[in-house]
């Protein structure tokens, strides 16, 4: 007994360190309007910056998604947090957009190195019979993190001095306590072999994977892709459109989408995993709906429902498709399958803010949002129906 209460201490430590590094992809949502001011640049430039980060993500899923399978968890997730921790000085040195770049770029690399690795390492961490709530561990601390994240900075940005630095002066010193924890924590991975001995990965996954994969996919791309648009958006719509100027109303309903992820997450032990992916394509598209109607009639109230009926349908699918995947995944090859996952999912957060940012100039920020959302419903009803005709089986 004594045994499992110290796994389960460590687990949620593994979750918390795996908080702090989301936290940071996150930080400066609520400050983009700031940046904008000071250094001038279009919209379509705030969703290229947050488009960045997901390119710095999926590169390294693809080139070392499977490196602490090799090296171990522990190593990858420290150089997680030195990429966090040098993402956090190019926004506090930040004199103009190439700083941002760099920035979000490094904090890119921070999250690929942590989603895979970080999320088997939690699951690891747990005693024997605790998967279901270790992945609920896991998936709580990446979105748990990403909403944190602007929920801190608009806060900060709106009560403190220094909106432009004291967010990421406190992400460093959470990252510090964040090593010294990892620092204290077991190494899960018992055959690691030398840094040499890794390659970049080729998309591919063990055959055993291939059925769960393609729904969990589907669901994991649609959400994440409303999540994207709306981080990347939305403050510029409440200050535009709604005169929302208010830096921790701001932060916090971008953070009510991440923190609703999280109460979806928590209902899938109760709803199955195969029932939560479809009726979280269900909630996505209500989500869309609201957004749509926010767009149309600008009213905060909506965005506010968008964002908490978004973000359960986002959880929902979200952890059923994770424990889909990982418990039909080889221990060998699981923190690799997990990488492929994120690949879909970031590939979601980046393609469809691009397209918004383009559409932008030419039809504004309303219409870019509305053809957005006309093209996201149409993919989650697709991977509804996709996923009714062939629901992802329970991890047994």
């Amino acid at each position: 007994m004594d045994g499992d209460r110290r796994r389960w201490r460590q687990c949620l430590l593994g979750g918390a360190v795996f908080a702090v590094c989301m936290a940071g992809t996150t930080l400066p949502t609520p400050l983009y309007g700031l940046y904008q001011e000071k250094f001038g640049f279009s919209e379509l430039m705030v969703t290229v910056v947050y488009a960045v980060y997901a390119f710095g993500v999926i590169g390294v899923l693809l080139l070392a998604g499977n490196a602490s399978d090799t090296v171990g968890r522990r190593p990858v997730l420290l150089a997680g947090l030195a990429f966090s921790a040098a993402s956090a000085v190019c926004f506090l040195c930040a004199t103009g957009m190439g700083w941002l770049y760099a920035g979000r770029l490094l904090s890119g690399l921070s999250a690929g190195l942590f989603t895979g690795a970080a999320t088997a390492y939690v699951m690891e961490l747990a005693p024997k019979g605790g998967t279901s709530r270790a992945t609920f561990v896991a998936t709580a601390a990446n979105m748990g993190g990403l909403g944190c994240g602007p929920l801190l900075a608009g806060v900060l940005a709106q009560y403190a001095a220094w909106p432009l630095y004291l967010p990421f002066v406190v992400h460093l010193a959470l990252v510090a306590v964040s090593a010294a924890v990892l620092a204290r924590l077991p190494e899960t991975v018992r055959d690691r072999q030398p840094l040499s001995t890794v390659r970049p990965q080729r998309p591919g996954l063990p055959p055993q994977v291939r059925s769960v994969f393609a729904p969990a996919a589907i669901a994991s791309f649609v959400g994440f892709a409303l999540f994207g648009v709306f981080t990347s958006v939305s403050p510029a719509f409440l200050a535009e459109s709604l005169d929302v100027h208010n830096h921790a109303v701001t932060g916090l309903i971008v953070a009510l989408a991440f923190f609703a992820s999280t109460a979806g997450q928590l209902a899938v032990g109760r709803i199955g995993v195969g029932r939560s992916l479809p009726l979280g394509c269900a909630g996505l598209l209500a989500g869309l709906a609201l957004l749509a109607g926010a767009l149309w009639w600008d009213l905060l109230a909506l965005v506010v429902a968008s964002a908490v009926v978004g973000g359960v349908g986002q959880g929902l699918a979200f952890r059923g498709a994770l424990a889909a995947v990982a418990a039909a995944s080889p221990p060998d090859r699981r923190a690799a399958v997990i990488s492929m996952l994120f690949v879909v999912a970031y590939t979601g957060i980046s393609l469809p803010v691009i397209g918004v940012g383009l559409l932008v100039g030419p039809i504004g920020l309303e219409g870019a949002g509305l053809v957005f959302i006309a093209c996201m419903a149409v993919l989650v009803v697709a991977a509804a129906g996709y996923l009714l005709r062939r629901p992802a089986r329970a991890p047994a």
